[in-house]
């Protein structure tokens, strides 16, 4: 079942991964269809111009084209080979020029001499090309043609919501970016994984109320804090989501508090399967959810983090790049992680004094028995440890207990009305 899976978040990666995405533009709009194709969303279009504290919303970018031609008319850099050919949020223009005057425009990884590198200029006017530096090196002296058949103008940043309803309304935000073109790792892997989760957990009874949001990354994180700003404080947990197809081991990063109810949980539920390391004001969308102006409970999960692979942010983050049975698994750790997040309730024994009578309560089923079963054992410690204080992770961790078996033990002891939860 995992591998196949796997197989659909692969296959929806691969629908995606042709898509020229950037921060604005029609790109993205068309990522928003497609996930909500999975899971529907909301789609909140925030217009140019808009002030989000200290940034404002940026002009809308598309592009169609682009291209460097050499003397006899052969396109050299061709955007509709690879889109990553053109520099992300380029001005448009259409000149002829000498070598010379082109290379300042001219982008390539001289450590990779095959990869094409990804490059953005979002906030500042320009215009360039990115190339392999094989080809750059390739490129003689002579008059070149060059193209960008784009638009900048007023227009909207985008991003969708997928709002589960639970018990409470109390939420776990699960958010990851939709800028990035042509790069599987970073981020289709988390958009495959995120849009999955959504549905899967659209089918379950849910304790806490789920907000999926998929948003160009830091603009995207500020516009929409700007506009939840009254409402954040419903968020209970939170994880960004980013690079969850690679072969790489999980990493979570913990939020700015460093010992929020989600960081015990996520490193909990991770296991020997991954590592946890502090927060730092770098990386993903979580150094905004983790500013001090708000620091919420928001940590990062990922396998290799950002910049930490030689293939980040080049062509070689390409299809091959991720691997279904990465992506399989990272989905079974988000429902995982998920599970415990919604079942880590504290408890108050409603008769402290000694232990109560199990039996007559139809929960003592190895009275006769020399050593009580794993259930009956579980018992015991939630019993024992729920003075109202402590959640059941922590009893988990204490007992080495599986998490699973002491929130079954705990729900039947409140089933028989031995326990009270405490909000």
């Amino acid at each position: 079942m995992a591998s196949e899976t796997g197989a659909q978040l692969h296959a929806f990666a691969s629908e995606l991964y042709p898509i020229c995405r950037s921060i604005t533009g029609a790109g993205t709009r068309a990522t928003l269809d497609a996930v909500s194709r999975i899971v529907p969303l909301e789609r909140v279009e925030v217009p140019t111009g808009t002030k989000v504290f200290d940034w404002e919303v940026p002009r809308e970018w598309n592009i169609r084209d682009g291209w460097i031609k050499n003397a006899a008319g052969e396109r050299v850099v061709d955007f509709q080979r690879h889109n990553l050919h053109v520099m992300s949020y380029s001005t448009p223009v259409r000149a002829r020029m000498s070598l010379a005057e082109l290379r300042p425009h001219l982008f390539s990884l001289p450590e990779q001499p095959t990869w094409i590198p990804y490059r953005t200029s979002y906030y500042r006017d320009n215009w360039g090309f990115c190339l392999t530096h094989e080809a750059l090196q390739a490129l003689p002296e002579g008059e070149y043609e060059v193209c960008i058949d784009s638009t900048l103008e007023p227009g909207a940043l985008s991003f969708g919501e997928a709002v589960l309803p639970g018990d409470s309304s109390e939420e776990i935000l699960i958010w990851t970016h939709v800028c990035h073109p042509s790069l599987a790792n970073d981020n289709l892997s988390a958009i495959a994984v995120a849009a999955h989760l959504a549905r899967s957990l659209a089918t379950r009874p849910r304790a806490l109320t789920y907000r999926f949001v998929f948003a160009p990354t830091t603009i995207g994180a500020i516009t929409w804090l700007a506009l939840n700003e009254a409402h954040v404080g419903r968020i209970k947990h939170g994880l960004v989501l980013a690079s969850l197809g690679d072969r790489g081991a999980f990493v979570y990063k913990r939020s700015r508090r460093g010992d929020a109810e989600v960081d015990r949980v996520v490193e909990f539920a991770l296991g020997a399967e991954g590592t946890a390391e502090d927060f730092s004001p770098y990386g993903y969308d979580e150094r905004q959810f983790c500013s001090p102006g708000f620091d919420l409970p928001v940590g990062r999960f990922s396998r290799t983090p950002n910049g930490r692979y030689p293939e980040y942010h080049s062509s070689a983050d390409n299809l091959d790049f991720i691997t279904a049975e990465s992506l399989g698994a990272s989905l079974e750790a988000c429902e995982r992680i998920c599970s415990v997040l919604e079942g880590n309730v504290r408890y108050r024994n409603l008769l402290p004094k000694c232990e109560p009578r199990l039996g007559p309560r139809g929960l003592y089923r190895n009275a006769t028995g020399r050593n009580p079963s794993e259930f009956e054992h579980a018992l015991l410690w939630v019993l024992n440890q729920s003075d109202g204080t402590r959640d059941l992770l922590s009893i988990a961790q204490r007992s080495r207990l599986d998490f699973s078996v002491i929130a079954n033990a705990a729900t039947a002891a409140r089933d028989a009305g031995l326990l009270q939860a405490v909000s």
